[in-house]
């Protein structure tokens, strides 16, 4: 009897005690990422993956606060990015890296190491680079809390890894963090084979911005661009770089216009400076667009092309721009690299053979001629977000 009342005693105890919030339901995330990327900046384009997944991961009741290293000089000091809806928002910590790049360097371990104590965060979420990579398992080893790597491109194709020991610490960092994102299966496949990682990777893809990304009047479009109305009008907004083949774009769009006078090309993105841009009453270069412009610049052609070449990053990569093409309804043209294969595995006539300008003016040719509408789910930031939040949430619990 007097145990019976003990157990009874404990048990209001219990549930009178207010519940304890815990990482399963409420996490408080650290986000490490460089500033700029994709020739875009994070706070000044408010861009991206490590803008947007952030951001909808608040809007979902987390606390997220964010570390953004620019390897440029840009304005320093806190910046709260609030969502369009005031339902979240993340306050970033912008640090410029600066000329003196050790000097920088401690700088931002010194910042870093004083939000970690202050915020405690439950899981960094490490971003954007192999620097990043390595500064934020190092770190969550360091304050005994865990960090989950973002691979959202082969790093092993960018210039940093070509640093003496950098690339070795990059994989060993991979392998002792205690997750892994990659924006696409064929990266996670390629990181388990190559680094095998103790722990578990799940694919967190890109979204789009489907307020802004969606099929809109390619005549009102045009006009508001100044573009010719009747004409044909064929080209791409990203990278103009060699890397990314876009010289096969400029020849086989040679190509096609040797036979119609009517077709028109317009691009729109950075460029290197030893480029050759083609010039002429049918070339329409737009610089830079700011980001509110790319869905119109995507809604005034009649054919879009992504361009890759057939490399180690172009074999890795997914191109953000597929999915805003894809969101827009704007027919599509593809080198056969890398993702856009199994992406456009069942419309063999969007693609075309990487580096060669005759296959590209081929299959912008039946496009033009017989427009094709490739169905598919594209996914908004917010459903990537919940994929992404269900796996820090076992991550955090310990169950991944």
């Amino acid at each position: 009897m007097e145990e019976r009342r003990a157990e009874s005693a404990a048990a209001r105890r219990l549930r009178s005690k207010p519940p304890r919030e815990t990482p399963q339901h409420r996490m408080r995330i650290l986000v490490l990422t460089k500033r700029q990327y994709m020739a875009k900046d994070l706070l000044d384009d408010r861009f991206g993956r490590f803008r947007e997944l952030p951001l909808e991961l608040a809007k979902l009741g987390h606390e997220v606060r964010g570390v953004c290293l620019s390897y440029r000089p840009r304005g320093e000091g806190l910046v709260e990015d609030t969502a369009l809806d005031g339902t979240g928002k993340v306050a970033w910590q912008s640090l410029n890296l600066g000329h003196f790049v050790i000097p920088g360097v401690f700088n931002h371990l010194k910042q870093v190491k004083k939000l970690l104590k202050e915020f405690q965060p439950d899981i960094i979420w490490a971003c954007s680079d192999s620097f990043h990579v390595i500064f934020g398992v190092w770190l969550s080893h360091l304050y005994k809390t865990k960090c989950v790597v973002d691979l959202y491109d082969n790093f092993e194709a960018f210039g940093a890894t070509r640093l003496t020991g950098i690339l070795s610490l990059f994989k060993r960092a991979v392998q002792r963090a205690e997750g892994l994102t990659c924006f696409s299966r064929r990266l996670a496949d390629r990181v388990q084979q190559h680094y095998h990682p103790k722990s578990e990777t799940v694919v967190i893809e890109n979204g789009v911005r489907t307020d802004l990304f969606y099929p809109r009047d390619r005549s009102e479009c045009r006009r508001r661009l100044g573009l010719p109305e009747d004409a044909k009008i064929i080209g791409t907004a990203g990278a103009l770089y060699r890397n990314r083949g876009i010289e096969t774009l400029f020849r086989g769009f040679e190509l096609l216009a040797a036979k119609d006078d009517t077709l028109n090309l317009a691009i729109a993105g950075p460029r290197e400076k030893r480029i050759r841009i083609p010039a002429g009453p049918r070339i329409h270069d737009f610089g830079i667009l700011p980001w509110d412009q790319v869905p119109l610049f995507i809604n005034t052609l009649d054919v879009a092309v992504s361009c890759y070449r057939d490399s180690e990053l172009g074999r890795y990569s997914f191109p953000q721009k597929a999915y805003e093409i894809l969101a827009c309804e704007t027919p599509i043209v593809s080198a056969a690299v890398g993702t856009m294969i199994e992406l456009l595995s069942l419309y063999p006539e969007c693609l075309f053979e990487p580096d060669r300008p005759e296959s590209l003016a081929e299959a912008v040719h039946t496009q033009l001629a017989r427009p094709t509408r490739v169905a598919h789910r594209i996914p908004a930031w917010s459903d990537s977000a919940k994929q992404l939040e269900k796996f820090l949430l076992e991550v955090a619990a310990g169950h991944s």
